[in-house]
């Protein structure tokens, strides 16, 4: 379970791969329906997480973009409740509706207000974390969701507040094992160069991310600094603990005459 000081409405789990029903190389609790694993087994899984947290999950089709699904709306109509809705990101304000994300080496970022009135959930890859050339990627996509569903906006040209918000980071591929080429540093750095510090070379052009310090920098400009959860070291990183993360980039890749593949865990965060 997250280790954070959410209020005491707000619930949030983590997913590791061990207690489901799926067999190797899904072992065991893949929540993913998009690896090849069995549908029966995905599918029980998922029973087994809703069972444990008695919230509904809702499973989004990450595409490594910026996009935010809203859940639900205050007339209680779950607008993009359904599972395979386009998006990296989602935010809720209903009792037990899960805003839920799969990881195998991205990272996982679980947000509330202090207030515990809005909930969000986001996948953040390197790809969807840097976002576009003006420097707007999934986090600063959810947050400003977040905001316009504490208070919507009431009229052209109303500025959202600065709304108080937590955040837990969870495991993801650590600053030892996830290697990139120089275009990441650079589109990091043209957005926000203190990102500079969360790349180290490791030669012939490559360098080694940070992408947990990375996403802290990008929470600490949004004004976001009650930040918990995953801090770089080698206890995070799911490339290094095989018995208990999955790791697409451990995992996956050409094996013979076939491609090997690996499963999904989730980070949920829900109101009770």
């Amino acid at each position: 379970m997250p280790d954070w000081p959410a209020p005491a409405n707000v619930r949030a789990v983590f997913t590791t791969r061990q207690g489901g029903t799926s067999n190797a190389p899904w072992d065991s609790m893949n929540l993913g329906d998009h690896v090849g694993d069995m549908p029966a087994h995905v599918n029980a899984n998922r029973a087994l997480l809703a069972q444990a947290t008695g919230a509904r999950s809702v499973f989004l089709q990450q595409v490594h973009g910026t996009n935010v699904a809203m859940l639900d709306t205050h007339t209680h109509t779950h607008t993009h409740a359904v599972d395979g809705y386009p998006a990296d990101a989602c935010v809720a304000t209903l009792d037990r509706l899960a805003c839920t994300v799969m990881v195998a080496d991205c990272l996982p970022v679980l947000l509330c207000t202090e207030d515990g009135s809005v909930v969000a959930a986001a996948h953040a890859g390197w790809r969807g974390l840097a976002g576009g050339p003006d420097g707007v990627g999934v986090l600063e996509s959810v947050y400003a969701s977040i905001c316009a569903s504490f208070r919507p906006p009431r009229q052209s040209g109303y500025v959202l507040p600065a709304i108080k918000t937590i955040a837990w980071l969870g495991p993801c591929i650590g600053p030892g094992a996830f290697e990139v080429g120089p275009e990441v540093k650079t589109w990091f750095e043209a957005a926000q160069p203190a990102s500079a510090e969360c790349f180290s070379s490791v030669g012939a052009g490559k360098y080694l991310a940070d992408l947990s310090g990375l996403a802290r920098l990008r929470l600490q400009a949004l004004g976001i600094t009650q930040i918990y959860g995953n801090d770089g070291t080698a206890p995070w990183c799911t490339a290094s603990n095989p018995s208990r993360f999955f790791s697409h980039r451990r995992d996956a890749g050409l094996q013979g005459n076939g491609w090997r593949t690996t499963g999904r865990m989730a980070a949920a965060v829900w109101r009770e």
